[in-house]
C-alpha cells in the first residue's frame, strides 16, 4: 500500500503518511453509492481557513516588514538595517508559506525557488556590504545545494525503488561537494585548502556507502524501510 500523493509505502493499518500526512483511504472506504470528489476528501471549509491563516500571517510578516522600514526612516533617514529585515522575512515567507497556496506542491520547483530566493538575499547582503564573495563563493555554493537538493527530491518523487541507493550517492555527492566548497572559499578568502572537507568527505562517503550496503543487503533495506522510510 503507497501514499497517494507521495508513493511512499505504508504499513497496514496506518492512518495518515508519515511524511506528507495524507489520509489514507482503504479500497472499502471508497465504496459507497458515488464516487467521492476532491471536495468531500478535502471539504471546503478547511480549505478557506487554510487559506485566512495564510492571509493573517502573511498580513502579519507584512506589517513588521513596514515597521522596520518605517523604524529606519525615522531614525535615519534611510532603510539601514531594514532592508537586511525586509527581505530576511520575504526569504521566510517564500520558504514557509508561499508553498502552502498551493494544493497540490511540486516539490522539486518550490526548493529551487527556495534556494534562487536565498541567492538574492545573499547578493543583496553583498552589494550592500561592499563585498566581493558573491560570485566567487555564495553562488557556485548555493547552485551546488541546489543542483544536489532538487536532484535528489526528484528521484525520490519520480523514482520507484532504490531509495537506498538513491540515499547513498546523494551523501557521497554531498561529501565530494564539500571539497569544492572549500576550494571556493580558499579563491575568495584566502584560506588553505583540506583543512575540513576531507574529514566531510570521510564522515558523508561513510554514511554513503553504508546506505548503497543496505541496498544490496535485503534484510537491512527492509529494516530502513520500516522505520525511516529509505
Amino acid at each position: 500500500m503507497y501514499c497517494v500523493k507521495c508513493g511512499v509505502r505504508l504499513q497496514e493499518g496506518t492512518k495518515a503518511c508519515p511524511l506528507c500526512h495524507t489520509p489514507v483511504l482503504l479500497p472499502e472506504e471508497l465504496q459507497s453509492d458515488r464516487e467521492l470528489t476532491y471536495s468531500d476528501l478535502f471539504p471546503k471549509e478547511k480549505t478557506h481557513v487554510r487559506y485566512l491563516s495564510l492571509a493573517f500571517v502573511t498580513a502579519i510578516m507584512i506589517a513588521v516588514a513596514l515597521v522596520c522600514f518605517i523604524m529606519c526612516i525615522n531614525m535615519y533617514g534611510e532603510i539601514a538595517w531594514s532592508g537586511y529585515a525586509m527581505l530576511g522575512i520575504a526569504l521566510g515567507w517564500i520558504w514557509l508559506v508561499f508553498p502552502f497556496w498551493f494544493p497540490h506542491r511540486n516539490p522539486v520547483i518550490f526548493a529551487g525557488v527556495d534556494l534562487v530566493a536565498l541567492g538574492g538575499y545573499l547578493l543583496y547582503i553583498n552589494g550592500v556590504t561592499g563585498g566581493h564573495w558573491f560570485l566567487s563563493f555564495a553562488f557556485p555554493v548555493v547552485g551546488i545545494v541546489t543542483l544536489l537538493i532538487c536532484t535528489v527530491i526528484a528521484l525520490y518523487r519520480y523514482v520507484r525503488g532504490g531509495r537506498a541507493f538513491i540515499t547513498g550517492g546523494f551523501f557521497i555527492a554531498v561529501g565530494a561537494s564539500c571539497i569544492l566548497v572549500e576550494f571556493f572559499q580558499h579563491v575568495t578568502f584566502g584560506s588553505e585548502m583540506f583543512v575540513w572537507s576531507l574529514y566531510a568527505v570521510t564522515v558523508f562517503t561513510a554514511i554513503g556507502l553504508f546506505f548503497i550496503i543496505a541496498g544490496i543487503i535485503r534484510p537491512l533495506r527492509e529494516f530502513l524501510h520500516r522505520k525511516f522510510f529509505v
